[in-house]
This record gives C-alpha cells, structure tokens and sequence, in this order.
C-alpha cells in the first residue's frame, strides 16, 4: 500500500497537481512512512518533469512550477528527516555573475540542489569575481556555478574564472555555467569546467564531482 501511495506522489508532481502533492505527503508524514521512500519518489517525478522538458513537453514555467511545489513538499518531510542529514552531499557556490541581476533561473538551480542533498551557498545577484572565491575559501566548495541571463555579462563569467585562478584555488573547483544565451562554447572559452543547458544537468554534474 505505501508503495503505491508514494507512487501517487510521483504521479501527482509530474502532472504538476500542488494539491494532490501535499495532501498525499502530508498523510505519508502523519503515517511516519520512510523519508527516502518519498524523497526518491518526489526526485524521480522532478527527473521525468526534466525529460518532458528535454521533450518540449514541458516548459520553463513548468520547470518552475515543479520546483516550487517540490520545496514545499521537502518542507513538510522535515520531521522525517534527521539535522545531520541535511546538505550531506556537499557545498555548492552559485551565484548570478556581475552586472546581471536575473534570478529566476538560478533560483531552480539553487532549489534543485538543495532538494538533492546539497548545502547550497546562494550569493545572489550580480556577484563581483572575488565574492565568489571568498565564498569558496570559506565554504570549502568543490563546486561553483554561476548564472549568467546577458550576452554582455560574459566577460563577467571569465573574470570569475579569472579572479579564481589568480587566488590559487582554480585546481580545487569545478566550475558550472548557464544560462538562455550561454552554449558549450561560451563554457569553453571563458575556462568553465561545464555548461548546464537546464537545472537538472547542473544537479547531475554536481553529484559527479562529489561522487569522485
């Protein structure tokens, strides 16, 4: 019966119903089931939404959408989980570069990561190059990432990489881009490590880095 219960949960995401999402974690909360048992399933719901967009059979609002219902479905598992279970998988730095204040999309990164186990460090928007290696001094993070919504912030993008390599700690890091207007060769040219073409790409590179 819990099996097919969490499955309603997986169901109910990818059909994007708030509603039935809630109600059926709220119950599965109230029964004390398994908090891997619905974070898995709630995950597997954000990759299949992730598919379909891949598909363009979803949308950028349904990828937000998906993200804001799934932030207040972990919300509700926090009495399944336990204090040091949370940010487990390791640090992440993301931020929007320099002269770019957008959020939008960095918001569905930072909120997938933190959704996936990850501690993530939200430095917000138009980020100046040394407060991203501040951040990661600090933080000890393996992994940046930085959003970047105008053509003419890319300059921005390899000055962080830039100020990074200059603090001596470019060898330590792997460093994330994306972004509408940002491509692989973007990524390449101002020395990132990756180009995320969509949150869910970015969750994926980061839990490579950490699993090596």
């Amino acid at each position: 019966m819990a099996e097919n219960k969490n499955r309603n949960i997986f169901e109910a995401l990818v059909n994007l119903n708030e509603n039935k999402v809630i109600s059926l974690v709220t119950q599965s909360v109230r029964e004390n089931k398994s908090f891997d048992e619905i974070m898995s399933q709630l995950q597997d719901a954000l990759t299949e939404i992730g598919n379909r967009y891949e598909k363009e059979e979803y949308y950028v609002p349904d990828l937000i959408y998906s993200g804001a219902i799934m932030k207040k479905a972990v919300e509700l598992l926090s009495p399944l989980k336990k204090d040091e279970d949370k940010g487990n998988k390791g640090k992440v730095i993301m931020g929007t570069v320099y002269g770019d204040v957008h959020d939008i999309g960095k918001d569905l990164v930072v909120m997938l990561l933190s959704n996936a186990g990850f501690e993530v460090v939200d430095l917000g928007t138009s980020v100046e190059p040394k407060k991203f290696v501040e951040a990661i001094n600090e933080n000890n993070a393996k992994v940046i990432g930085m959003s970047c919504l105008l053509t003419i912030s890319f300059g921005a993008i390899a000055n962080t990489v830039k100020a990074i390599e200059e603090g001596g700690i470019r060898n330590n890091v792997s460093i994330m881009v994306g972004g509408a207007p940002v491509s692989t060769l973007v990524a390449e040219k101002t020395g990132c490590d990756f180009y995320g073409k969509d949150a869910f790409a970015a969750v994926k590179f980061a839990t490579d880095v950490y699993a090596k």
